[in-house]
């Protein structure tokens, strides 16, 4: 009966230490992911946006770059998909004037070749192999530089006195988040190339 008790506890213990053992390891992997988000956000011009926005999904990339500029993309690529929706409601508005409508269309329309931009980005993140890379790599800095080229002009629309200072304010913030988080998904891009070339 002793023995069949020492046998418990011996089992039970072990048991309890491998838990241990996972859970500090987890907690160690977690806290490891976490600051390679941050050291690697230093690369980009808004490193708070960079960590906030990437901070979530540290599971995810671990510590792998490429990882981190294809969740930097796909990211930027969802809330350029929400503002594009947003402002194509907002368009449909009866209390905007036909040149807010306009220049919101406009928009839309800049939006829309920015969602294909990053689309082929990301398609093409995955695509990245030894013998094309250099190819691939190319691509993708060129879609994404042309993205926030595209969000730039988006804003431009909205430029004059003639043009309702809510809207004009409205549609520059929510471009605005768009352009930093481009930006920052080019900068990790380019860290990216930059440490495997």
């Amino acid at each position: 009966m002793a023995e069949s008790a020492t046998h418990h506890f011996l089992t039970s213990l072990l048991i309890t230490v491998a838990i241990t053992i996972t859970t500090l390891t987890s907690v160690h992997t977690t806290a490891t992911n976490t600051e390679f988000v941050k050291s690697s956000c230093t690369v980009t011009t808004y490193p708070r946006l960079c960590v906030t926005s990437l901070s979530t999904h540290a599971s995810l990339i671990q510590t792998s770059p490429k990882l981190m500029a294809h969740a930097a993309l796909n990211i930027t690529l969802a809330s350029a998909k929400a503002t594009s929706v947003m402002m194509v409601r907002l368009s449909s508005s009866s209390r905007l004037k036909p040149r807010e409508v306009s220049a919101m269309r406009d928009c839309v329309e800049e939006l829309g070749d920015t969602l294909d931009e990053l689309r082929k980005s990301i398609g093409e993140m995955g695509q990245l192999s030894s013998s094309s890379y250099e190819v691939y790599m190319s691509d993708i800095q060129t879609w994404v530089s042309a993205a926030l080229t595209d969000e730039n002009t988006c804003t431009d629309g909205f430029e004059g006195d003639d043009m309702n200072g809510k809207v004009k304010v409205f549609v520059r913030e929510r471009i605005l988040v768009i352009a930093h988080l481009t930006s920052n998904a080019l900068a990790l891009i380019n860290h990216f190339a930059s440490i495997h070339g």
